[in-house]
């Protein structure tokens, strides 16, 4: 005989049952005992009822109708006209009955836990009784049983204990006279009865339970569970998109994961069935063909596969007790247990200093109150004494859990869990492992539950793709082309580098705009002005650290200031930041060395390659030299691609300012040209480089000799600047025809040595390597150690939006490793 359950949603509404009665029909011949919970939502709505008639609030009567309607309306879905008559009279019936009950708690102006359960026995009922009557007007040999006739209950109303020698006893004696005669028994799931035959009910949950009582009871040779998803899930589908059924699973796995959150099965449904060796099936009502969870007593091992899978409990508040008069002195722990057991308080959580220093107890938000009482009451003397201190409580806690039967054949679980965890930022408050090593427990902030099950997930779970989640601010030519590269790129970095990058936060200096499912790239210009909110930087950071994606980067395209400033915040959440932006790091040195700091510090990458040579792999270079054991002796750099395209572009009749404004055409130049022209672009380029090598200088330390006339440094506008080079002209023809007269050319150098920086206009000869320079390119020199008599040069495009966009790129791809 097999034993099946059908939940709420699997009843929800006329299709369902018809699902259901189509889904029995189609079984092989034998004997069946279906338990079926309320029809979706009833429950809820007849435990409002109660309330509001305690508290004499007519709107009770309201929603009475509405489950009566609900139900009427069904009865005309699946029965014939002919047939509908002696179902309606029930109904009502019944209906009446429940409102005669709920009239009575209306006066006194109470719910006790007895009334309500009486009120909620009403879903089961009345679902059970449907269900029966469309199997046998379908033509199935049916009978509908109460299961309050079958179920003996300890007085315990809201959660009753099952008296499981009664029950047993009416099981098999009802089984026994009937399954002959009957092919299809229809039980209510829920509900039982004490001796005195008032109704009790067995937790929210219970029909799963119901049906394994009855499965142990008769020793069912199958327990199949069947609700709206297709088996026990490796993790919440709700929270992890990647989550997939698991095919087999233990019997204590199961009980793990479900007493951690997995609402698929019952926590208490599992025991009886256990007991006896009966496998349980958890099946898709909607898609019978799936082949769902099978739990049984062994299941074939994967030594590769420790995690069966994971989950975790919400709104988790941790109880302290602590103080030094509980060291050594046995009993603390049995008292602090005995004045939550109580007070019928649940522990979720326990573990202890090995100093016996400290109890820490995990236990629901909502007890919290009851609890602290209890335990102040418990230990006053204790604290008044001063052996102790009061109970301190921590909430806006969560729970999560990997569970599986090899853990404890794998070295290193424990270790990749909090790595994982670590890597993305996510503070462990408390750990518990099982001596069995089937469970390792921690305790986090509730704010990171989503991010930690999905970055949990994707260590034990997920071959690659490794989701990485972008928030760009600055989509002008650098970062546009960026977001073209990526939309480019996506199919390659998913197919070859295993990497799924999404861009999740969109920002300019006007608007922003977010998506977590990822922005469409062929569409983010249009998505960013039509649907993007005002653009305010502290705003941005704030969604950011909402959204609390695992692998998230923060990439700045801007010459902002205030953007640099952030990076900071980002680093201490966790966030790496990749930038093109060089004020952060030639701002304050303390400054600097801080940001390098918080990216050791939090495990977030903190890259800034494109800071100097665009796409050319200068720092990165200098950083393999230095790391291993290279001396650097001395740097040479021409270090502005733009002002290289200037000099190189400045020849003939053209003017200074054609030439200027030729670049900044481009794109080559920074939008205001001054900053090129100044040198200050290479003054923080050297200084970056400076302090890569070591070097604490501020910027103030380079020294600098400016080839502009003094007048051009004060002018206030961009527009004034161009009328002074205008002016110069003949000033700018003769520092070229000097050059050209020696036969050198113009180059603005940057230099590193012995801990001093020098930029600076320069005419170098033909023998130089900086002669031959064309266009805008770079060319850095690193004389080393090992490099002692031809330098290291590294040479390439220094300026423009695609070869720019394409270096932070790179630093993005960087950073996933």
């Amino acid at each position: 005989m097999q034993v099946l359950k059908f939940g709420g949603s699997s009843v929800a509404h006329s299709d369902s049952i018809k699902r259901i009665c189509s889904l029995l029909e189609n079984k092989p011949k034998g004997r069946y005992a279906i338990v079926v919970s309320a029809l979706g939502n009833i429950t809820d709505q007849l435990i409002q009822c109660g309330k509001l008639a305690s508290e004499r609030k007519n709107i009770y009567k309201n929603i009475l109708e509405e489950i009566e309607i609900r139900h009427l309306n069904i009865i005309r879905e699946l029965f014939p006209i002919t047939y509908q008559s002696h179902l309606i009279s029930w109904i009502k019936r019944n209906i009446n009955d429940l409102e005669s009950l709920c009239d009575g708690i209306f006066q006194v102006e109470e719910l006790s836990k007895r009334s309500l359960d009486k009120i909620m026995s009403f879903g089961e009922l009345s679902s059970s009784f449907l269900i029966a009557e469309k199997l046998k007007q379908s033509g199935l040999d049916t009978i509908c049983k109460d299961s309050r006739e079958l179920i003996i209950t300890d007085s315990q109303f809201g959660c009753a204990q099952v008296d499981f020698i009664t029950s047993n006893h009416h099981i098999i004696q009802f089984f026994r006279d009937r399954d002959k005669t009957y092919e299809y028994i229809v039980l209510p799931g829920f509900i039982g009865s004490t001796l005195e035959n008032e109704t009790t009910t067995l937790g929210r949950g219970g029909s799963d339970y119901t049906a394994a009582i009855l499965a142990a009871a008769i020793s069912a040779s199958l327990l199949e569970i069947w609700t709206d998803v297709s088996g026990m899930m490796t993790a919440n589908p709700k929270i992890v998109n990647q989550a997939f059924p698991i095919k087999e699973i233990s019997y204590e796995e199961a009980m793990e994961l479900s007493h951690f959150g997995a609402k698929v099965i019952y926590p208490p449904t599992i025991q009886p069935a256990m007991k006896k060796h009966i496998p349980i099936q958890i099946k898709n009502t909607f898609s019978p063909v799936d082949p769902g969870t099978l739990i049984y007593i062994s299941k074939s091992t994967n030594i590769s596969q420790p995690v069966t899978g994971i989950s975790g409990i919400q709104n988790l508040a941790l109880l302290t007790l602590e103080g030094s008069g509980m060291v050594g002195i046995p009993g603390y722990s049995k008292r602090l247990f005995e004045a939550l057991s109580r007070e019928k308080i649940n522990v979720i959580f326990i573990t202890q200093s090995s100093s016996e220093h400290s109890i820490t107890t995990g236990i629901h938000e909502m007890d919290v109150i009851k609890a602290k009482a209890a335990i102040d009451s418990e230990f006053a003397q204790e604290i008044h004494q001063r052996r102790i201190d009061p109970l301190t409580i921590e909430k806006d806690l969560c729970i999560i859990a990997v569970v599986g039967d090899n853990m404890k054949n794998l070295h290193g679980t424990s270790g990749k869990m909090f790595a994982s965890l670590g890597r993305n930022s996510i503070n462990v408050r408390a750990i518990a492992q099982g001596s069995t090593e089937k469970n390792i427990s921690a305790v986090i902030r509730k704010s990171d539950f989503k991010k930690a099950l999905n970055t949990l997930h994707e260590a034990f779970f997920e071959s690659p793709p490794k989701q990485i989640n972008l928030f760009i601010c600055g989509v002008g030519k650098v970062g546009s082309k960026l977001l073209e590269q990526i939309d480019q790129q996506q199919n390659y970095l998913l197919e070859e580098l295993k990497l799924q990058v999404r861009v999740i936060g969109l920002a300019n200096s006007k608007k922003m705009y977010f998506d977590d499912n990822g922005i469409n790239l062929f569409q983010w210009k249009n998505h960013l002005n039509k649907k993007g909110q005002e653009m305010n930087i502290y705003s941005f950071m704030e969604e950011v650290w909402k959204f609390n994606l695992r692998n998230s980067l923060f990439v700045d395209n801007t010459a902002s200031e205030e953007m640099a400033m952030t990076y900071e915040k980002f680093l201490q959440n966790g966030i790496g930041v990749i930038t093109c932006n060089k004020i952060a790091c030639s701002s304050d040195y303390d400054h600097y060395k801080k940001l390098k700091t918080l990216s050791r510090h939090f495990k977030a990458p903190f890259l800034f390659e494109t800071n100097v040579g665009a796409s050319l792999p200068v720092i990165s270079t200098l950083n393999d030299l230095i790391n291993s054991g290279d001396k650097i002796k001395k740097i040479e750099a021409v270090l502005s691609g733009s002002l290289n395209f200037i000099f190189n572009h400045f020849v003939g009749e053209k003017s200074f300012l054609e030439v200027v404004k030729k670049a900044q055409l481009k794109g080559y130049t920074e939008p205001d040209p001054r900053i090129d022209l100044s040198g200050l672009d290479v003054m923080r380029k050297i200084l970056i480089l400076a302090r890569e090598c070591g070097a604490p200088l501020e910027l103030s330390d380079i020294h600098q000799k400016s080839f502009l006339p003094e007048s051009c440094s004060k002018v206030v506008s961009i527009e004034n600047y161009y009328q002074e080079l205008h002016e110069y002209r003949d000033y700018f023809f003769k520092i070229r025809k000097k050059a050209e007269k020696e036969k050198k050319r113009l180059r603005f150098i940057a230099r590193y040595e012995n801990g001093r920086a020098y930029v600076g206009l320069e005419s170098v000869k033909k023998s130089h390597p900086f002669y031959q320079l064309e266009g805008k390119d770079n060319m850095v020199l690193y004389n080393t150690s090992r490099y002692a008599e031809q330098p290291l040069i590294i040479r390439g495009a220094g300026a423009g939006a695609e070869v720019t966009a394409s270096g932070v790129f790179s630093d993005i791809i960087k950073a996933t490793k």
